[in-house]
């Protein structure tokens, strides 16, 4: 291995030297508390340290950092006190995730690393989201983002190297590539001589670099920041390293041959660059003992206090408290100037007013800019707010999910505009496990809202025409809203965006166009979790929500003599069970009106919680509402058959026989 120091002082190179020992000393100590079963499990990075440290010792403290589960080094260069750590990996209170996660599945905020979560991809759409934000700034720091040559083959990898490849945003996406994919070597998972090829498809600057030569580690990404700083743009870079212990300390490595290990063995990281040290004169045997027996005391004292500190005691309230941040609900007022609009001018209205007050807020979205969105909900916002906030998106939900989060990360709102709700799927695994989850593992919130235009009655087919809130309602960690009015799209579509929390607003297409209401032209808040009653009456109450509320109000009119209760949810997550609850032990009655499919949908839940909270209230069964079990179909006919509104009156009917 050949070391050249550059233009590097003596302390310099002993100030690497310590950086890079200490993980290799406490990874060390880690396999011993696992071989006594005081930690449960540990993902190693022996073998791997230069390429952490290199990295995050070339980024200022100001610089976020987005490391993987081999990374320990990241965490003692950035010099988290080691009994914090120690108490992360043994799930105790003063950790970073209260015991709620493992191993390095963390970040925090003191000291801007951002931490993985196990489905790897996000991880980089994270870091273009960072870099977007220090991009508006203007400030001229880098972001750097780890991920192994396994997740390279995952869709979020080109998803999120595409878009900071079109918008010129300052990422080092590190690759180490160091073998295997748990036990699937390289010559299994791609094709290409080098990952380092793959930017030549995005038009993207790439290198590859000695993953166990600190100094090559460290020369060539200062050199990079540098230019990176002066012209901003991404850069990919291939480590070759080599993983020395197994996928976890579990699995072993029988599946490696012994003559590879033996050859990468003999490349060590630390041991080579001590030999270079005391070579050079800068390093002595002497010096070199006592720094590691200043190391080891450290872990030892470290270990003693995370070792002291009591195990979690666990409570309902401790736990659902951190699943939402905190929001303090602020109402804004409107005046008495109103002007009748469409369902889709609301929509617009809350956008744009949003945008005024909010210079930290950014819309994404598939053609959203000059083009104004598939709806045209968002023309002429360029020429208001500029694109630098109104952002054309490349095709990948996904990642641009993912760069909300970032962006919330780095101090900024983000808005992502799906198409079509159906287009969600695609993008479904950072909202679910990354946006819900954020805030209940490690603290963090995601001020992320995602629009979604949706619901059938427009012959759209199968792609374009679901409504599919019943697949966000089931995820602790969202807040779901779901207007069926001008007024209340306004209103709640502000809250949304003034809520620290992930939000999925749902916009039925049906309604934009052909739903009109008197609207104040003032900015104005609705709070989440409060039901509209709509009509008042005794005899049963209706649920609905959505386009499911204007098709009950047609019901009611065609049947005069219905007395009943109109819901209008507004809301599903948080739901307002109180205004149901009261309604139904009134009425005696209850029916649920859907426009999702019967099975799993929320009308379910509902109808279970009206069952366990109103059962000796009720003079009939609780009925359900919805269109069939199957994908929404194309044709007029058979979209109408669909639906839930041909077979409301009739159930409401027998209902109110009882």
């Amino acid at each position: 291995m050949i070391f050249n120091r550059q233009n590097l002082t003596d302390a310099q190179l002993l100030d690497l030297y310590k950086k890079i020992l200490k993980p290799r000393l406490i990874e060390e100590k880690m396999l011993i508390l696992i071989r006594q079963g005081k930690v449960s499990k540990w993902f190693s990075g022996i073998g791997q340290e230069a390429i952490a440290v290199g990295v995050t010792a070339v980024l200022d403290e100001s610089e976020y950092v987005l490391p993987m589960h081999r990374n320990l080094g990241v965490f003692t260069t950035r010099n988290i006190p080691l009994h914090r750590l120690f108490s992360q990996w043994q799930g105790k209170a003063n950790g970073f995730t209260k015991g709620r996660d493992r191993s390095f599945h963390f970040g925090t905020q003191e000291y801007k690393i951002i931490g993985m979560i196990s489905h790897l991809g996000p991880q980089l759409g994270i870091a273009d989201g960072i870099a977007l934000a220090n991009k508006l700034q203007n400030n001229k720091k880098i972001t750097a983002v780890f991920t192994g040559e396994g997740a390279t083959s995952e869709g979020d990898f080109h998803e999120a190297l595409n878009i900071a490849a079109v918008w010129k945003l300052p990422v080092m996406f590190v690759i180490e590539n160091n073998g295997y994919g748990l036990s699937t070597p390289t010559n299994e998972q791609y094709l290409c001589e080098n990952l380092a090829d793959k930017g030549i498809g995005y038009g993207m600057e790439s290198w590859i670099i000695d993953g166990n030569n600190i100094l090559e580690v460290y020369n060539k990404l200062s050199q990079l920041k540098e230019e990176m700083q002066i012209n901003p743009r991404p850069v990919l870079l291939e480590f070759k390293t080599f993983r020395m212990r197994g996928h976890e300390e579990a699995s072993g490595t029988k599946y490696v041959p012994q003559e590879l290990m033996d050859e990468w063995a003999a490349k060590d990281p630390v041991t080579n660059y001590r030999k270079y040290l005391i070579e050079i004169d800068v390093l002595t045997a002497e010096f070199d003992e006592q720094l590691h027996k200043e190391i080891k005391q450290e872990i030892d004292e470290n270990l003693a206090i995370a070792n002291a500190e009591p195990e979690i005691i666990p409570t309902y309230s401790g736990e659902l408290d951190d699943v939402y941040k905190e929001f303090e609900y602020e109402e804004y007022t409107h005046g008495e100037e109103v002007k009748n609009i469409r369902f889709i001018d609301a929509i617009r209205n809350s956008l744009e007013q949003s945008m005024w007050r909010n210079k930290n807020l950014v819309i994404m979205g598939q053609d959203i800019a000059e083009y104004g969105g598939a709806f045209k909900i968002t023309e002429g916002f360029v020429d208001a707010f500029g694109r630098e906030r109104i952002r054309n998106t490349p095709i990948c939900e996904s990642a641009v999910v993912s760069t909300g989060m970032g962006l919330s990360i780095n101090g900024y709102k983000a808005i992502v505009e799906m198409q079509f709700a159906d287009f969600v799927s695609t993008g479904f695994n950072p909202i679910v496990n990354l946006l819900a989850k954020s805030h209940y593992r490690w603290g963090e919130n995601a001020d992320v809202v995602v629009r979604m235009p949706c619901g059938g009655g427009t012959q759209a087919g199968p792609f374009h025409s679901q409504t599919n809130e019943a697949w966000f309602t089931k995820t602790p960690g969202l807040k779901v809203v779901y207007p069926a009015f001008p007024y209340d799209a306004k209103g709640l579509l502000n809250t949304s965006i003034n809520d620290p929390n992930p939000v999925l607003f749902f916009e039925h297409k049906q309604l934009y166009r052909s739903i009109y209401q008197d609207v104040p032209t003032d900015y104005y808040t609705i709070p989440f979790g409060k039901a509209a009653l709509i009509k008042e009456g005794n005899a049963v109450t209706i649920i609905a929500f959505g386009a499911t509320v204007h098709w009950a109000l047609d019901t009611l009119e065609k049947n005069p003599q219905i007395n009943a209760d109109l819901i209008d949810l507004r809301t599903l997550q948080p739901l307002d069970t109180e205004a149901i609850f009261a309604s139904v032990k009134k009425t005696g009655k209850a029916i649920i009106y859907q426009e999702d499919t019967m099975f799993g949908g929320i009308a379910s839940d509902i109808s279970s919680l009206i069952m366990e909270n109103c059962f000796e209230f009720l003079d009939g069964p609780v009925k359900r509402v919805a269109s069939l079990d199957s994908p929404i179909p194309f044709t007029k006919a058979l979209e109408d058959q669909f639906l839930a509104k041909d077979r409301f009156e009739e159930t409401l009917l027998d209902l109110l026989k009882y």
